[in-house]
């Protein structure tokens, strides 16, 4: 990690690797919780393999859905590591996403009480990661990971 262009967030999740991989791979359960309650989240495309397409809407009111991320799969190991970039649209276009060009490194890993989940947010200049922590990252992308391991750890309403 580099702390002048990344952003992290860690967590224990009291749930088996695979449930937390599936809350990340089953496109039903990652549009529970992938934007923070109570926006809604719909999955339009969840291709969990080397470019595959990752792309998303939100609602405020469930009816009415709007652009939320366009971004492609980079590396996917199985129970393992998912690495994303919305630098590059599903469609293999080079993208301006805003608000900031990221790449998020999610990792799994085995703990004594369930998953060692880890997201390590990359951005390509100390500005775009300053912009981003500003925007809220922490509370952001801390809200939906907790939402995440409510969803594995069959706690979701």
């Amino acid at each position: 990690m580099n702390p002048d262009l990344d952003l992290t967030v860690q967590r224990v999740i009291r749930a088996s690797r695979t449930v937390v991989w599936q809350a990340w791979t089953d496109p039903d359960r990652f549009a529970q919780w992938w934007v923070p309650a109570p926006t809604v989240c719909r999955v339009d495309r969840l291709e969990p393999k080397p470019g595959g397409g990752l792309v998303t809407r939100m609602s405020d009111d469930g009816s009415e859905f709007v652009p939320h991320l366009d971004a492609l799969f980079l590396v996917v190991d199985d129970l393992e590591r998912i690495v994303f970039t919305n630098a590059i649209d599903s469609s293999w276009r080079p993208a301006d996403p805003q608000p900031v060009p990221m790449t998020a490194e999610i990792t799994f890993g085995e703990h004594p009480e369930g998953t060692d989940f880890r997201a390590l947010v990359r951005h390509g200049d100390p500005a775009a990661r300053k912009r981003h922590e500003e925007l809220g990252f922490l509370d952001g992308w801390g809200t939906v990971t907790a939402q995440m391991a409510a969803v594995a750890e069959g706690r979701a309403g």
